[in-house]
């Protein structure tokens, strides 16, 4: 009998160790994912909000986080109460029926509402569980997506400032920016409403200020969703900023920059005639004006209002090749801004090999890639007074400054060289192909551009140029004492010049920023000078 209960003693101890031994096993093993998937979404409670926000200059947010609930069901046995209890949650979130099959982990709705949620916690309703996350939102929608980027579904920054401020924005830094709401919400509202118009498939206007290269509008056409980014097109093309990742031939609106050059240098003066026949011979190429015209005897300040190719070709030939290659360096043609988005830049290797051909192309801007944050940053020199100054679209990251704006300028052209330019940029406006963007009151100086797309931009492997355009117009104003610049590219828009498409939408935005910064009429306080 003894030995009897003492076996049976041994037995017992046996049994209840199985029992645990296998219980260790069902956890730590055959359940391993469960409880792996379950100890990770209680960690994901716990978990703080870090990414910083980004504002507009005046604190409106543009990028914020929210709080996300997903509910899970976690059916450890399938029996009839837990079938009942995942019937249950599907009823009280008006979801339709479905089968409970397997003992796992099951998403039942991604975004769960606050009120379903204590709708749920009164059934008191066991294997439900909560897993708490954080959302990245865009409470502007489409304004300033170009800029902003987005967040994807691993948490990380895609495009634009979330990209570029990744490692700033995921430590909790907010970013301020530079942007001015109601001029970056205007130049979107233009660029949307002046396509209907003009047809064209891609457009851009970017504001900035020339003596300290804040940025203080940066827009980009068709725009897109931030907040439903996977939604918006599966070419992923349409996430770039055009600005400052598209390189083009800015065509005419790169002729300030060959005339910069030689008025800083003393090869030519505004007055300086010579005779256009309407073509020039470049070795064994030929060069002709835009639709063939010719024009005569002119000044170099006509050549600019009439935006003449071989006018351009003529300022060149008096400057030695390595003296227009400075002077297109210095300007930052080949480099980047350092602006703080994705960039892109073109070496231009054919152009630096200096020949003729290719200097006289570049003259009046084809043959020659640039990045309109590139254009816009040599103008500013032009109406600065000659500093070329490095853009910023940010304020203040965290509590700290950004930058220092005193010690970003580098000077490339004189002041005298400056503010000549500055007059023959007057005329422009008000004799020339840039009468379009005349504003009466003001002064403003400005170019036009329209420059046939090359095949090899397109994607096609061919030699030459399509009949498509890109059309600019840059700007500033008022132009002796310059507040703002304006520069406005339109891709393929349906008219045939830049004088009746960018100009244009350029006087818009030029009138909106007189009235939305109160500009007084500067025609008087020249004319006393």
């Amino acid at each position: 009998m003894k030995n009897l209960r003492e076996s049976l003693v041994i037995f017992l101890i046996f049994l209840m160790f199985f029992v645990f031994a296998f219980k260790l096993y069902s956890i730590q093993i055959k359940k391993a994912d469960y409880y792996k998937a379950l100890a990770q979404g209680l960690s994901n409670k716990k978990e703080e909000i870090k990414r910083g926000k980004i504002y507009f200059k005046n604190k409106e947010v543009l990028a914020t986080n929210l709080e996300k609930y997903s509910l899970y069901f976690f059916p450890e046995e399938i029996n009839e109460q837990t079938i009942k209890n995942f019937e249950k949650v599907l009823k009280i979130l008006n979801l339709p029926k479905k089968e409970l099959k397997k003992k796992e982990p099951i998403l039942i709705k991604d975004d769960v509402t606050m009120e379903e949620i204590k709708k749920l916690e009164k059934e008191k309703i066991n294997g439900i569980f909560y897993k708490r996350e954080i959302k990245r939102v865009y409470p502007k929608n489409e304004i300033a997506c170009h800029l902003l980027g987005f967040v994807n579904k691993e948490g990380n920054g895609q495009y634009g400032l979330e990209e570029y401020f990744e490692k700033e924005l995921s430590s909790g830094n907010d970013l301020i920016l530079t942007l001015e709401a109601p001029i970056q919400i205007e130049a979107e509202r233009i660029l949307a409403q002046k396509s209907k118009d003009l047809g064209y498939e891609k457009g851009e206007i970017l504001v900035l200020d020339p003596f300290t290269g804040k940025i203080l509008a940066l827009a980009n056409f068709p725009f897109f969703n931030p907040n439903a980014f996977n939604l918006s097109s599966k070419d992923l093309s349409i996430f770039k900023n055009f600005s400052t990742q598209e390189l083009f031939e800015p065509g005419s609106s790169f002729k300030p920059i060959t005339f910069a050059a030689a008025l800083d240098l003393k090869r030519i003066t505004p007055q300086e005639e010579y005779f256009d026949e309407g073509k020039v011979k470049i070795g064994g190429w030929e060069i002709t004006n835009f639709a063939q015209k010719k024009y005569g005897r002119q000044n170099m300040t006509n050549v600019l209002e009439k935006s003449i190719n071989t006018g351009a070709v003529y300022v060149v030939n008096k400057l030695k090749k390595e003296e227009f290659l400075e002077y297109v360096k210095n300007f930052g043609f080949f480099e980047k801004t350092g602006i703080e988005l994705p960039e892109i830049y073109s070496q231009n290797s054919e152009l630096k090999k200096g020949a003729p051909i290719n200097l006289a192309t570049a003259s009046f801007g084809q043959g020659i890639e640039v990045t309109s944050i590139q254009l816009a940053v040599a103008f500013a020199a032009i109406a600065n007074g000659g500093y070329l100054v490095k853009p910023t679209l940010v304020e203040k990251i965290g509590d700290s400054l950004q930058i220092e704006f005193s010690n970003e300028k580098k000077r490339v052209i004189l002041p005298g060289t400056s503010q000549t330019l500055t007059r023959m940029l007057i005329s422009v406006v008000e004799n020339g192909f840039g009468k379009t963007a005349k504003i009466k009151g003001y002064y403003i100086a400005g170019k036009t551009g329209t420059a046939q797309i090359s095949f090899s931009n397109l994607g096609i492997p061919k030699k030459g140029y399509s009949e498509l355009t890109i059309q600019t117009f840059v700007g500033y104003f008022p132009a002796f004492k310059p507040k703002y610049l304006i520069l406005v590219k339109l891709f393929n828009p349906k008219s045939k010049t830049a004088e009746y498409s960018a100009a244009p939408i350029f006087r818009e935005m030029a009138e909106f920023l007189i009235s939305y910064s109160k500009i007084p009429p500067d025609y008087q306080i020249i004319e006393e000078k």
